[in-house]
């Protein structure tokens, strides 16, 4: 099994040094403006220049996020950030929107293109999907299990990464608008608030208004460290430290305990323990644990731990890691009148100096004291693989110790300036395309999503364009509804549920359904036969990935709900576009449970409710009560745009049933149909932003 690369976050240049002296691998780092953590230190396209020279001049890669959410008006943008780090020679991109990815391909084709945990990658058939689209990696959701990893990487034709220690999210990543609807930051454009670390309390008996006072959807961080070398043995190439928000201690404590296991041996546990906790860590996802002993909150002891553990990290990164296996030899001697030394490493890169000096005829073996002088790397990025030296007539002679010091620091010197030589990627110009504005002023064709077939009423199926169902629900749908209605496939699906879902879809090919709702990548995979649609989950926020997406099948796409009427107005690529004009905005979905916190899942009826520290309440219901099923956390306040339809710029607008009663979807369709105002509180969600 083969040690995987260490990859360390990279939030600023002082966090940047001490990932790569304490011996990471590879760095990821965000570029100014386009990234999911647009809160860290972020680098200019002539600061990622000087990264990429000096990561590239330690053996180091590095690896540029350009993983957000993005909308028309910035795809210029995008493609001169992508255009600069080509031309900064980094490694790869790390890329969620397909947008993006069809630029780095465009642009610069030897570009690695790494595939973003946001876009909820979780199974063997979303890591080929990648693949088909172009990708060299996949960076798995970090919800997974030890076995589900396992099975991806026996399955998938590109390199798998997985995330190994630092934050974890309550929500599956690229599946949260917690932080956008609650805080007005969207965190899938690189702006969480964090809302999910404060109070939401689980607790029953609350009084009607009383806040909750527990953090009932705040996690501790993910520890794998002990775990690295079964992740070796699963076939995992990169294990990836989550932390561009974190100090340079942090990274150095972290990636000096993944070198010491992946190399067999032990580390400072205590050490990973105090430079960040949040009340300890958790593996619950990696060994199947994922209960109440998940949830933590980072307390004053966990403070005050970090600031005693801090001097002893920063030693760990004072010096930098001798690493890069450097050659020498030293010809010549007293009858050529010098010393000529050369220096090489294994990239092909030389390095020729030359004595000031004569060596003097030699009263015993130079040979150990010129190792010795060589060997002394220190302070340097260099380690001596060998020397070897092919010696005048009259031998080499001899030189001071100081006169073989300073050739290896010039020789070195030389090397370290070679190596940071500037690699750019070949670039190619490119036009971008000109999409079509969609018309404005003209009222969408109404659709609707229900939970169940009893929530929706008979007499409104006429008056629907299309009824959507999830797959579930699909042989409880009546015959006579089945030419309009479009079967959900989920969001997320974990362990066997990509096959269970595959099979439920060939057995349901002929029974008569208008299409499937697709909400993964990997669904493109085994949908054959279907009209496809796309859905919440694929993220769609501009008109170059709904293009893309319409030329893998995609027939209509409904547009994220964080994408305010401006930017729907401008996803217009020939493809129909929809948007929700009704619905409890599904906030988060999470793998871990807030309610176990404080209620056995076996006896679980499929749901609970949270409070925050407001006093709302906010739904939780489960895919599978009473088992390990997937959990959303719902807004307690409802979009509505009934008396606004014509203000939509889409072809569908979409109303989204879930925790309503069938007489309370009678009388919000009514209201919809009518044009009428909402009867109750409400919210246009961020449709009337300038996000």
């Amino acid at each position: 099994m083969s040690r995987p690369e260490i990859l360390a976050p990279a939030g600023n240049r002082e966090m940047l040094g001490a990932a790569v002296f304490s011996g990471a691998d590879a760095v990821y780092l965000g570029l100014t403006g386009f990234n999911a953590r647009r809160t860290a230190g972020n680098f200019t396209p002539d600061e990622l220049r000087e990264a990429v020279a000096f990561c590239h001049a330690r053996g180091v890669k590095v690896h540029v996020t350009l993983n957000t959410l993005v909308y028309d008006r910035e795809l210029a943008g995008l493609a001169d950030a992508v255009r600069a780090v080509a031309e900064a020679g980094a490694d790869a991109v790390i890329a969620d929107d397909l947008a993006t990815a069809q630029l780095v391909k465009s642009i610069a084709p030897t570009l690695h293109l790494h595939g973003s945990t946001q876009m909820s990658v979780h199974t063997p058939e979303g890591a080929k999907e990648l693949a088909a689209l172009g990708y060299d990696r996949v960076i798995l959701a970090r919800e997974l299990s030890l076995d589900e990893i396992r099975a991806v990487c026996e399955a998938s034709p590109i390199e798998v990464e997985v995330f190994v220690h630092g934050a974890l999210c309550m929500s599956v990543s690229g599946q949260c608008m917690m932080s956008a609807f609650l805080g007005g930051r969207s965190g899938n454009r690189g702006a969480c608030a964090g809302p999910c670390r404060l109070p939401f309390d689980a607790s029953a008996g609350l009084k009607p208004g009383q806040p909750g006072k527990a953090c009932h959807l705040s996690l501790k961080d993910m520890d794998y460290i002990p775990h690295l070398r079964e992740l070796m043995d699963a076939g995992v190439a990169s294990v990836k430290i989550e932390g561009r928000l974190r100090t340079p201690e942090y990274a150095a404590a972290v990636v000096t305990a993944c070198r010491a296991v992946c190399a067999g041996q032990p580390y400072d546990e205590k050490l990973v323990r105090d430079i960040f906790s949040r009340s300890g860590f958790t593996d619950g996802y990696l060994t199947n644990r994922n209960d109440g002993n998940m949830f933590g909150v980072r307390t004053e002891a966990d403070a005050a731990a970090t600031r005693a553990a801090t001097p002893k990290a920063r030693e760990l990164f004072r010096r930098e890691l001798q690493r890069v296996p450097v050659h020498y030899e030293v010809s010549g001697g007293v009858e050529d009148g010098g010393i000529k030394l050369t220096a090489w490493d294994d990239d092909g890169h030389k390095a020729v100096v030359y004595s000031a000096d004569e060596p003097q005829p030699a009263q015993k073996d130079p040979l150990p004291g010129i190792e010795r002088a060589l060997g002394k790397t220190g302070g340097t990025p260099f380690v001596m693989a060998d020397l070897r030296t092919e010696a005048g007539e009259g031998g080499l002679g001899f030189l001071p110790g100081s006169a073989w010091n300073e050739l290896r620091r010039e020789a070195l010197d030389k090397l370290l300036e070679k190596r940071s030589e500037v690699r750019p990627h070949a670039t190619q110009d490119i036009t971008l395309p000109a999409y079509p504005a969609h018309t404005v002023g003209q009222v969408p064709a109404l659709a609707a999503r229900f939970a169940n077939a009893a929530q929706c009423p008979a007499d409104a199926v006429e008056k629907l364009k299309y009824l959507i169902f999830p797959i579930a629900e699909a042989e409880s749908i009546p015959e006579a509804w089945r030419e309009k209605t479009l079967l959900e496939l989920p969001r997320v699906m974990f362990g066997k549920l990509e096959q269970k879902t595959a099979a439920r879809l060939d057995a349901l090919q002929d029974a008569g359904f208008a299409g499937a709702v697709v909400n993964n990548p990997a669904q493109l995979r085994y949908t054959d036969g279907w009209t496809l649609y796309g859905g919440l989950g694929l993220n769609v926020t501009n008109p170059m990935s709904a293009a893309r997406y319409k030329s893998l099948g995609i027939e209509g796409m409904l547009l994220q709900p964080e994408t305010a009427l401006m930017a729907m107005q401008a996803v217009a690529p020939g493809v129909p576009t929809a948007a929700l004009c009704y619905g409890h905005l599904p906030l988060m979905l999470t793998r871990a449970c807030p309610l176990r916190n404080v209620r056995d899942c076996g006896k679980c009826q499929g749901g609970g409710t949270l409070r925050d520290r407001k006093g709302r309440d906010f739904t939780v219901t489960c895919s599978a009560p009473g088992g390990a099923g997937v959990r959303t956390v719902y807004n307690p306040v409802p979009l509505y745009m009934g008396e606004r339809l014509s203000e939509m710029p889409v072809d569908v607008a979409v109303a989204a049933f879930t925790i309503e009663t069938p007489a309370r979807v009678s009388q919000i369709l009514a209201m919809l149909l009518d044009a009428r105002p909402f009867d109750n509180e409400f919210t246009r969600g961020l449709y009337y932003t300038n996000n």
